[in-house]
């Protein structure tokens, strides 16, 4: 599967999530156990959407070879969801989408704050973020966490080859050992070292 197709389906699938979040959920704080960097003060599920909107403002230039100096370094920082979250989010993610499907280069050079790498190995980190983030979403606000058939099996051909070399420099936590013969999902979720939903 080309990695470009699976960055679209994981956005996608976060925008969909993000389409159900109740008017009353956007100033939720999010769960002590609910992944993230961010463990300095409390944050709410705005803030989590706001930095999903972040990185996806970056994609196109990114894609496009742009460095972050050449860009401007806050360029997107700040509110990018306004009054309209759902609609400036969904914009964004057109736009990234949009991006990601021209890329006709994908060993292209990608300038990120941490490093250059190939287009490849750029869209590999930011996808499985954003497919995981759809289902840590989904939970949370109390919608299905069930992910599309395509985009599990995407998630799971990029990230099984590296999971415990990302496990080690903190993206990951300790695996989750479940049953042979648990849904692809739920190994996904297992080997991300998420609760898989059959626990639940």
């Amino acid at each position: 599967m080309r990695e470009q197709d699976v960055f679209v389906m994981a956005d996608h699938a976060l925008k969909s999530v993000i389409d159900q979040i109740r008017d009353d959920q956007w100033s939720m704080e999010m769960p002590a156990d609910f992944a993230m960097h961010q463990q300095d003060r409390k944050v709410t599920l705005r803030d989590v959407v706001n930095y999903h909107a972040y990185d996806d403002a970056w994609v196109p230039d990114m894609l496009a070879g742009r460095t972050m100096d050449e860009v401007g370094k806050d360029a997107y920082s700040g509110d990018l969801l306004g009054e309209d979250p759902k609609g400036n989010f969904a914009a964004l993610v057109e736009k990234a989408c949009a991006a990601a499907s021209a890329l006709d280069a994908p060993d292209r050079t990608v300038h990120c704050s941490f490093g250059d790498f190939p287009a490849r190995e750029y869209l590999w980190q930011v996808t499985g973020f954003r497919g995981l983030r759809a289902h840590d979403i989904a939970k949370v606000i109390g919608a299905s966490t069930k992910l599309p058939d395509d985009l599990v099996q995407g998630l799971w051909e990029e990230i099984e080859p590296h999971a415990e070399e990302w496990r080690q420099i903190g993206v990951f936590g300790p695996a989750v050992e479940v049953p042979a013969d648990a849904s692809l999902q739920d190994r996904l979720l297992g080997l991300t070292g998420r609760e898989p939903d059959f626990f639940q």
